[in-house]
């Protein structure tokens, strides 16, 4: 039976001669077992660390003060010893092999018939068995990249940069423990699916790549809760999916210098943004979404912003309103639930981007269509310049579910303007 995890030692004597017992908690190998050629010999407790691959011995049988195992959901335990009066305090550990090795050096303990405990050779621990697991790895050269070699499971940051790499290898999404993954610079056209299965993900980085797309089934998987930075600029992208918006734990998002037309039309419900540039792009104006954000630093600098003019409406009324209007915005307007299960699957994703008037109705297919100026500080602390004038306002959309409506904004237009 063996363990891989973090053990301190402390030696419960050293308080009495007024020293302190606290260091620091080392890799080590765990093993319970019998010493090489001694049979009939009692069942040892053997602690391996980098320091010492030959091992620390503790006798088991009849020796276990007590378990402490409190917090063994959390991969923590603490072994006493009688003799020598220790405390092997154990962490970090798995937390179903920690259970399983607290068991047996129980069953050790009483005595119990050790044909049926799971004993180990103590034998001097490997390098690979006490190494402190790798957690970061860069690689900033294809010369570098492992072709042969598998990626160690417990990284948490990962860079391949400069590798030429046209698609991701399929050996980084089996890394369940990452945290940072930095694939800039490469020549990636397509993010498979799967990449959504890194629960642990935070932080993403694709800047200088291929993309013409970013999935609408990875906006969908477990990123939504754990992805807070992500870097899409440099790249080809026209368009982020409508499912794009249900990334909402992220924190900062990068979309600089690629071909973006628009913005995802449902952008304010990205709660927690607070970092957003979308440099040199093809926006031509900004979703009504837009003003629900509130952002410590903006950047759109370089786009090609159109001219508002509220007086040049987009008038897609239909009167009277079609019966599928009507529900449609009773639906949304009452918070009506809805789902797959009672409507078509195309009315659900209509219903996810209903218009809101200025009076706060919804409405799908129905609607008039302006573009007014909007003062960036009023979303933003720090605003960049759009323009080399000096700018700080940009045109954003907004919608009116009726004429009545239009026609109160216009004379209140006019009169603020007259």
């Amino acid at each position: 039976m063996r363990l891989q995890c973090e053990v301190e030692v402390l030696s419960r004597l050293l308080p009495t001669y007024g020293l302190r017992g606290r260091g620091r908690a080392a890799r080590a190998l765990l093993s319970l077992g019998r010493p090489p050629g001694a049979a009939g010999a009692g069942i040892y407790l053997m602690v391996c660390t980098a320091r010492d691959r030959g091992g620390a011995r503790y006798k088991v049988q009849q020796n276990v003060e007590r378990l402490f195992t409190r917090f063994v959901e959390e991969g923590k335990a603490t072994v006493r010893l009688r003799e020598p009066a220790v405390d092997l305090c154990l962490s970090k550990a798995n937390v179903i092999n920690l259970k399983t090795f607290l068991s047996a050096v129980r069953l050790a303990h009483q005595g119990s018939d050790t044909g049926v405990l799971p004993l180990s050779p103590l034998v001097p621990a490997k390098n690979s068995d006490v190494e402190k697991p790798k957690t970061k790895m860069i690689i900033t050269s294809r010369r570098d990249y492992p072709l042969t070699k598998s990626f160690p499971f417990s990284l948490e940051h990962l860079q391949t940069s400069y590798c030429k790499l046209a698609r991701i290898d399929t050996r980084v999404l089996c890394l369940k423990k990452l945290r940072k993954l930095d694939l800039s610079h490469n020549h990636i056209k397509q993010l498979p699916a799967t990449l959504g299965d890194l629960v642990c993900l935070q932080e993403l980085d694709l800047h200088d790549n291929h993309l013409e797309a970013f999935s609408g089934a990875l906006c969908s998987s477990s990123l939504q809760k754990s992805l807070q930075f992500l870097d899409l600029s440099q790249n080809q992208i026209q368009a982020l999916p409508i499912e794009f918006c249900q990334l909402r734990g992220l924190v900062q998002l990068k979309l600089d210098d690629n071909a973006l037309l628009r913005l995802p039309c449902r952008i304010g419900q990205l709660s927690h943004l607070r970092f957003l540039s979308a440099a040199r792009n093809k926006l031509p104006f900004l979703p009504s979404d837009f003003r629900k954000l509130c952002l410590e630093n903006l950047d759109l600098f370089g786009n090609p912003f159109e001219q508002p003019n509220p007086l040049v409406p987009n008038i897609q009324l239909k009167i009277p309103l079609t019966l599928l209007e009507c529900a449609a915005r009773a639906t949304v307007n009452h918070r009506i639930p809805y789902g797959c299960h009672l409507l078509p699957s195309h009315l659900c994703k209509d219903l996810e981007v209903a218009k809101t008037c200025r009076c706060g109705s919804a409405c799908l297919s129905s609607f008039i269509q302006i573009t007014v100026t909007m003062n960036l500080h009023h979303v933003a602390h720090t605003v960049v310049l759009v323009d080399n004038m000096g700018g700080t306002e940009a045109p954003i959309l907004c919608y009116f579910c009726s004429l009545d409506c239009y026609s109160q904004f216009l004379d209140r237009h006019l009169q603020s303007n007259g």
